[in-house]
């Protein structure tokens, strides 16, 4: 089996979102489907297509929350140390081209969230940091081109 490296941060959300599917989303579906049965032709019935759609939906993202939580390998960042990119680092980069600094964390496939600076292990500018340390420079291809970044620092919370 396939193992998962993820933070226990990013393994609480996942536990977190599969519990609320299993006690709260998953019972709701099935009033509602009891609930559009009541009301009779179910070959007609949008409330009851709708909620059986969400019920597949729901029963698919159980499932592989389940698989993934059941393959998940916990690395501490706090118990890592360095001065190489790796798993779990905060790194702290330029942009060489807009002089835009940005602090990202290296984290599993599945907590990866851009949007909070979670960088996916996966993600081709994480894969260029990788190995590197503070002063090296990267070049990772983007759509407009390749874009340079500068480490400025690596960190292990």
């Amino acid at each position: 089996m396939q193992k998962f490296p993820m933070t226990a941060p990013g393994l609480l959300r996942l536990e977190t979102e599969l519990r609320e599917l299993k006690s709260v989303e998953r019972p709701a579906v099935i009033r509602a489907i009891a609930e559009a049965r009541s009301h009779g032709d179910l070959s007609e019935n949008a409330e009851y297509h709708a909620a059986r759609e969400r019920q597949s939906f729901i029963e698919g993202r159980i499932a592989e929350l389940e698989e993934i939580v059941s393959a998940v390998e916990v690395i501490d960042p706090s118990s890592l140390s360095g001065d190489h990119v790796k798993f779990g680092a905060h790194v702290r980069v330029v942009d060489e081209e807009t002089e835009r600094e940005t602090t990202y964390q290296i984290v599993g496939v599945h907590e990866a969230d851009i949007k909070m600076a979670r960088l996916s292990i996966s993600a081709p500018l994480a894969k260029a940091l990788i190995g590197k340390k503070v002063g090296d420079t990267i070049s990772v291809p983007a759509p407009g081109g390749d874009r340079s970044y500068e480490i400025l620092s690596i960190k292990f919370i």
